[in-house]
């Protein structure tokens, strides 16, 4: 297809301030959670997106000066825990593998569980060091917003215990599985006191992950009411009276059945708020009002669709969200960009973008 992109009025920072603000920016934002896709675009490889990063400011530089995107310098990844609490990763390897996995997990039997206590310093351990890295030389450049990283004490556990066996534990052992998140909510805390003491608190836009595992595919509603929220809250409050304004958090997958309990959290003024493709924008905005919604491409329709139908599946979502109002949407892929997405379909959606997506 033919591509003939408007020229921008602002730049991705600029538009990201206005978001902060309450204001319209130029047009709709992309964010394209394009991690992996970076990295890959911009000659390095998928190592190099989790180890790297002075090479991570370079490809995302690359990506949205190219593409015009809204992405920050992000280094972290969903199975972070296992390694940062003693086990083992395995980094992205081969023609299938997208992102690091867990080779070795840390909490194994009832007495790992009871055991378990969280590194005296967490700036130390496992990806945390090349995060921080990253936020520190993004500060000394004078970056005007910096995103840093952390994953909910829930799916940290989940990570350092497997899957498997810490869905069991929620079942059958709910004691053993509370007790565990209580011992890794300091975790979080300390990774969060560690961001703000890099970046200040005015620049920092903290994006907490590890929501999958909260799916209505995996667990119920109460289940996550229980397990889940009031953990959460403690993060989210302590952030936020530490003075951080702003937590970004995606809400991955089946949440139509949680979304009254997302809603109890304080994500700041505004929050920033991103929905796999279950969740319809217009409902996400009735749930959280205040808050900047970010949504939801289905990632497949990006990786194996023709450019003609990822412009027009990409012109849907853009109808959606710009009902919510200028001030309250960014455009994004309803998970991580598939890494080797054809780059001719992240075109089209920049195509509709540029059709379909100005407000000026």
């Amino acid at each position: 297809m033919k591509i003939n992109i408007r020229k921008d009025r602002m730049n991705k920072f600029e538009r990201w301030q206005a978001l902060m603000n309450h204001q319209v920016p130029d047009r709709v934002p992309f964010f394209s959670f394009g991690m992996g896709f970076s990295a890959l675009y911009a000659g390095l490889s998928l190592v190099d997106a989790y180890s790297n990063a002075e090479r991570v400011i370079e490809a995302n530089a690359k990506t949205t000066g190219d593409f015009g995107w809204q992405d920050l310098p992000i280094i972290g990844m969903a199975s972070m825990g296992a390694w940062e609490l003693g086990g083992e990763v395995k980094m992205p390897s081969g023609e299938y593998a997208q992102a690091p996995s867990v080779i070795k997990t840390p909490i194994n039997t009832i007495e790992d569980a009871q055991n378990l206590k969280v590194p005296d310093d967490v700036t130390k351990v496992g990806i945390v060091p090349t995060m921080l890295e990253l936020a520190r030389l993004q500060v000394e450049r004078g970056f005007p917003v910096v995103m840093g990283m952390l994953i909910s004490p829930w799916q940290v556990a989940a990570n350092a215990s497997g899957i498997e066996r810490w869905m069991k534990w929620v079942m059958k052992k709910p004691d053993v599985a509370h007790s565990v998140i209580e011992k890794l909510v300091p975790f979080d805390i300390q990774l969060t006191e560690a961001f703000l003491n890099i970046i200040p608190k005015e620049k920092l836009l903290m994006w907490i992950g590890g929501t999958a595992t909260t799916s209505n595919q995996l667990i119920s509603p109460q289940i996550f009411k229980e397990f889940y929220v009031p953990y959460q809250q403690r993060l989210h409050t302590q952030a936020r009276e530490a003075g951080l304004k702003h937590i970004f958090n995606h809400i991955c997958g089946e949440q139509n059945k949680n979304l009254e309990y997302w809603a109890e959290l304080d994500y700041g003024d505004p929050g920033f708020l991103s929905f796999g493709h279950e969740v319809e924008l217009e409902t996400a905005g009735s749930y959280f009002p205040k808050d900047v919604i970010m949504g939801n491409l289905e990632p497949a329709i990006i990786q194996i669709k023709t450019p003609e139908e990822v412009y027009e599946a990409a012109k849907v979502v853009l109808a959606k969200g710009m009902k919510l109002g200028g001030h309250r949407f960014i455009f994004v892929p309803g998970c991580e960009l598939p890494p080797r997405s054809p780059i001719d379909n992240i075109w089209a959606i920049m195509q509709a973008i540029s059709d379909h997506g100005w407000y000026e």
